[in-house]
């Protein structure tokens, strides 16, 4: 199936076009479209959905979308919805990835153990029509590490550790990752919902 993806971010939608092998995504711009979404939502159902539902809007095509949020026990679910924007407010511009996870190591500096619980989650929306769509949300379990480690990954994945690996997100495959991670959760349930839509067996 041809999608498109409510995004202006080529890297993410290569990552998860590799999830969805043979099913095609492509970007608002390759098609001549100026795509813009503000993601005001509470929830990243609520931003994934937005996102999807105003691409089809502009185009009648089938569109796709996900919103992605690191939540932190110890902060009060933060950053959550905000994960992209953590700091901005104070900063007064947006932070670069390495900012971003340094902030977030000084937030944590005196919780120690399981407290330092966290979950990345990951809502992806497939709309047909606007009054026929599908969500998956799906969650990686772990803990903020005490320092930045890891090259590989992006975003926060250097600061992300896995206890059952007893590694940070940052230094798994890109396999090992998408085998686990909450994006690659998601985008597994959308694809096999794929397959099931284009074998003709939805009513």
């Amino acid at each position: 199936m041809n999608l498109l993806f409510a995004s202006q971010n080529r890297h993410k939608m290569e990552e998860l076009s590799a999830l969805l092998s043979p099913h095609m995504l492509t970007l608002p711009e390759d098609i001549g479209i100026a795509y813009e979404f503000d993601e005001t939502g509470d929830t990243l159902i609520a931003n994934a959905l937005g996102k999807a539902l105003h691409l089809y809007s502009l185009t009648g095509r089938p569109s796709l979308a996900d919103d992605t949020g690191l939540f932190v026990d110890a902060l009060s679910g933060e950053p959550g919805v905000k994960t992209a924007r953590y700091g901005e407010s104070s900063a007064g511009r947006l932070l670069s990835s390495k900012e971003r996870n340094e902030l977030l190591l000084g937030a944590m500096k005196h919780v120690e153990g399981t407290a330092r619980k966290a979950s990345f989650v990951c809502a992806i929306a497939l709309v047909l029509s606007p009054e026929r769509f599908f969500v998956f949300q799906e969650s990686l379990v772990g803990e903020i590490a005490s320092q930045i480690d890891g090259s590989g990954g992006f975003g926060y994945d250097p600061v992300f550790y896995l206890p059952e690996e007893r590694r940070n997100l940052a230094h798994l495959t890109g396999d090992e990752k998408n085998a686990i991670s909450h994006r690659g959760k998601a985008a597994a349930a959308l694809k096999e919902m794929l397959m099931y839509l284009e074998r003709g067996e939805d009513s």
